[in-house]
């Protein structure tokens, strides 16, 4: 009987030791995909501010265009907070150049809804607008 026992908490231990490695050994974690900024349509697109500074046309190549429309270097680094089907946020450093958080909402492949602030070159921003494709890129 008492071998039985020890056989059982044997048993026991090795597969609770077992857990406890599956649980933390680090897994790759897998980068959000940001898919939604994916379904918006390349071209030509229009920022209307809500404040109602100038309207400004940008040709995107992606939707991933929008997350960075204050700090156009590419050399920013990014940190998804949200990441859904229909709208996704972003936090990024523009190291020497300040930083930001974007969330964008989609209605339609074609008209989007964005929230930014941050800071650049030293300065505070923050704005809302509306980017509607108009077109293609001349």
């Amino acid at each position: 009987m008492k071998m039985l026992s020890r056989a059982r908490l044997q048993s026991a231990v090795i597969a609770l030791g077992a857990s406890i490695v599956a649980l933390t050994v680090p897994t790759q974690a897998q980068a959000p995909s940001l898919a939604m900024l994916d379904k918006l349509q390349p071209g030509e697109w229009e920022i209307r501010y809500r404040d109602g500074s100038p309207a400004r046309k940008l040709c995107l190549g992606s939707g991933r265009d929008l997350i960075q429309l204050r700090h156009r270097t590419p050399k920013c680094n990014r940190f998804v907070v949200e990441d859904g089907q229909a709208e996704v946020t972003v936090q990024y450093t523009c190291r020497g150049n300040g930083y930001g958080r974007t969330s964008i909402r989609r209605e339609s492949n074609l008209l989007v809804q964005i929230e930014s602030q941050g800071i650049e070159g030293g300065l505070p921003f923050s704005f809302t607008a509306e980017g509607r494709r108009v077109g293609a890129c001349r």
